[in-house]
């Protein structure tokens, strides 16, 4: 599963060599006063949550559908992604690590300030974070929302679903204020950047200067779409990463279109983009999930097996670049919204 929500009844099918320097510093400048910051004492890093086990698998997706008429073949299928990837999604342990890195980064900064990890849909499911923060004197979080782009599956149901842990917790539940969007973050594209650059160098010499980018985000309604500036925020990140990868042949695409296929979601599909460019004469394609801050199931799934397979189909050279994960980078963008404070 990923940040948007994805899964719906049906699945239909959505959608120059030189490289600029790329700036790699895991430590964030001295935090300043806050302003709009006071009170806060820890952080929260508010995120979609994935199964760790195998026997997680089914009970997540019955968490993530709660409400929605799926039916059970669209659940074991999607089950069966995860069970080809060992029964479980890295999300959560790659979470961890990224609250692990900022510690460290805001300790070495001189803010050593606890951080703390919440997910939506599995443990530590945010109600439970919040309980045991209250229970450690936690009374104000910044909290970080682990999505790159905005929309309403991406964005406002996270800022809900806080709101509903913190009223299970109770009164004395830890008021929690939110970073705001940073999907054109320096350090978020300095990450990605250096992510395309490490797929980019897998690339055989002679053929690394025609590999073309496609960028691409979770697909979403239309309807969605249209209320937010997701599809907005994709195109500017990623010319913002093609720029300082010297790069000016690139492309946006969509992936993991849920949903009935009567109802417009977001296009052009990576595969269809894929396609496209084989048939333009590209040798090989780097894919660069954007929209997904940690490689899980949609990632090592939707890109690794099904959208390499097309790819191999069109005698395509398929690489995808690594999510942002724990790079240095984004780690470094992480402490720099802790040091700003909380959205204006």
């Amino acid at each position: 599963m990923s940040e948007t929500e994805p899964l719906s009844p049906e699945r239909g099918r959505g959608q120059g060599e030189g490289v600029a320097s790329i700036r790699h510093d895991p430590h964030p400048d001295p935090l300043p006063p806050r302003g709009g910051g006071k009170g806060i004492d820890s952080v929260l890093l508010i995120a979609f949550g994935g199964p760790e086990r195998p026997k997680d698998v089914r009970p997540f997706l019955q968490i993530v559908t709660a409400g929605r008429p799926i039916p059970a073949e669209r659940l074991e299928e999607v089950a069966h992604h995860y069970d080809l990837m060992g029964g479980r999604s890295p999300l959560t342990e790659l979470t961890r690590r990224q609250s692990e890195s900022l510690r460290a980064a805001l300790a070495a900064a001189g803010r050593p300030v606890p951080v703390w990890v919440g997910m939506r849909n599995w443990h530590p499911f945010l109600h439970e974070t919040l309980a045991e923060m209250k229970d450690r004197g936690c009374r104000k979080a910044l909290g970080i929302i682990l999505s790159s782009l905005q929309t309403e599956a991406s964005w406002a149901r996270y800022v809900e679903d806080v709101t509903a842990a913190r009223e299970k917790v109770g009164p004395d539940a830890p008021e929690v204020v939110y970073a705001p969007p940073w999907s054109e973050h320096p350090r978020f594209i300095e990450a990605m950047a250096a992510r395309a650059q490490a797929a980019l160098a897998g690339i055989e010499a002679a053929r690394r200067a025609d590999a073309r980018l496609v960028f691409t985000a979770h697909s979403v309604p239309v309807s969605m779409a249209a209320g937010s500036p997701y599809a907005a925020q994709l195109e500017t990140a990623a010319r913002a990463i093609a720029a300082a990868l010297g790069r000016s042949e690139w492309s946006v695409a969509y992936q993991s279109r849920s949903g009935s296929p009567r109802d417009p979601w977001l296009e052009p599909d990576v595969g269809d983009v894929i396609r496209a460019l084989a048939r333009d004469g590209a040798r090989d394609v780097v894919v660069v999930p954007v929209g997904f801050v940690c490689d899980h199931v949609e990632v090592l799934y939707d890109l690794d097996v099904e959208a390499k397979a097309v790819a191999i189909s069109c005698d395509l050279g398929f690489h995808r670049a690594a999510a942002a994960n724990d790079h240095p980078a984004f780690v470094a963008m992480l402490a720099d919204l802790v040091r700003r404070g909380p959205a204006r």
